[in-house]
């Protein structure tokens, strides 16, 4: 079932670029938005007028010569055509005639952005050739290993800049799902509970320094305030990296539920639920386990609490009263369960019984096409009309 031809994966690799360049760049973000909201303008003119939705291609006609000439932008001509594009991409996605206007001043200003596409930039001995200008960077990932593809410079809310470009890079073959599988159910006292019974305790990363955050609010420090906001989500992504990397490493399956973080983010434990991270988790397994070559699967977990995950019958506690309960025993099979282990198991084996599905289907096609094929060399040609190929030539 393994590939022995190894596959390649598409990576964003972050480096942030060195502090001096940031007024530099911030100069030229501004006049992405300006590109970005004279698309904007253009649009809502023109389904006004004709009902019509312009392409990034459609753009272009409009943006020719805006790079040339005394008054014309510093920026290259392949941004502004990345720009464009990726409006019409943003707006097809957002299904709407015209989307927000991307504001250079003013306290809700957008965040600087500068896209790029393929060989717009340049990496050589430690700096990045753009628009013109040396960029020095901390390169943290060797780029000078990798062939530089499509990106953006981007900025955070502290005023850092940072290079994010796409890379090509090699991944180990897929394996068939065999051994060494893990269930995980997630949770807010305990991240994730896993199949096997071990445990990963909920961190609390904006808990921890909300006193702190509150004290900067109340003191009006700006800069502090986004300064512990920065270290929070640095603190969680830094876990949720190590956590997901240990687990795509250590385990050829993975099924995980598919427990909904927004809608839970609505209710009371909403902090708790947004502190957790779940959706960023998955995520990372899933393009951490695609990188190994282990097979990753969200499980729907309806139900999985309450089953006995030894005899399959729902007579576990239910309802709100039943969440206090941590510990049950079946009541058919007095079998005794912990309750988030006991959905780990469950959710493991729905996500096996899926793969097995998904496998018997697979080897069943190719099956099929075989013998499609063992036909198709024996079969008898036809012609045009499904008729039998005349043989010779007919004389008229």
């Amino acid at each position: 079932m393994s590939s022995t031809v190894p596959s390649h994966s598409t990576r964003v690799l972050r480096v942030r670029v060195k502090d001096r360049h940031a007024v530099w760049l911030s100069q030229l973000s501004r006049e992405v938005n300006t590109v970005w909201n004279y698309c904007n303008d253009l649009q809502t003119r023109v389904f006004e007028r004709e009902r019509k939705f312009l392409t990034g291609f459609d753009f272009w006609p409009y943006l020719k010569g805006c790079t040339r000439g005394d008054d014309s932008l510093n920026l290259p001509v392949q941004t502004v055509q990345e720009t464009a594009e990726q409006y019409a991409r943003s707006r097809r996605q957002h299904k709407r005639v015209r989307l927000a206007w991307r504001k250079s001043k003013g306290v809700r200003r957008s965040l600087g952005w500068l896209p790029f596409k393929v060989r717009t930039i340049k990496y050589a001995h430690g700096q990045i050739y753009f628009a013109g200008k040396w960029l020095s960077v901390w390169d943290s990932w060797g780029l000078g290993e990798h062939e530089l593809r499509a990106g953006s410079f981007s900025e955070d809310s502290r005023g850092r800049w940072y290079l994010n470009v796409t890379v090509n890079m090699k991944r180990p073959p897929r394996v068939a799902p065999e051994g060494n599988a893990i269930g995980i159910d997630l949770g807010l006292k305990d991240l994730a509970v896993l199949s096997d019974g071990n445990k990963v305790e909920a961190e609390r990363f904006y808990r921890d320094l909300e006193p702190a955050l509150a004290t900067a609010q109340r003191a009006g420090k700006k800069r502090r305030v986004k300064a512990i906001h920065a270290k929070i989500a640095n603190r969680r992504q830094d876990f949720l990296h190590k956590l997901t990397t240990k687990l795509a490493s250590r385990h050829c399956v993975i099924c995980v539920g598919d427990v909904n973080a927004k809608a839970l983010a609505r209710g009371p434990h909403a902090k708790s639920v947004l502190d957790a991270g779940w959706s960023a988790m998955r995520t990372m397994l899933q393009y951490k386990c695609d990188d190994a070559g282990a097979w990753f699967l969200e499980v729907p977990e309806h139900g999985t609490t309450r089953m006995c995950n030894c005899c399959g019958a729902m007579s576990g506690p239910q309802g709100i009263a039943g969440l206090a309960v941590r510990q049950w025993a079946c009541v058919v099979c007095g079998v005794s369960h912990h309750r988030d282990t006991n959905a780990a198991r469950n959710i493991l084996a729905r996500g096996l019984a899926i793969f097995e599905e998904q496998f018997a289907a697979a080897g069943e096609a190719k099956a099929d096409e075989a013998v499609v094929n063992e036909i198709g060399r024996h079969a008898v040609p036809v012609g045009v009309g499904h008729d039998p190929l005349v043989v010779g030539i007919p004389v008229l």
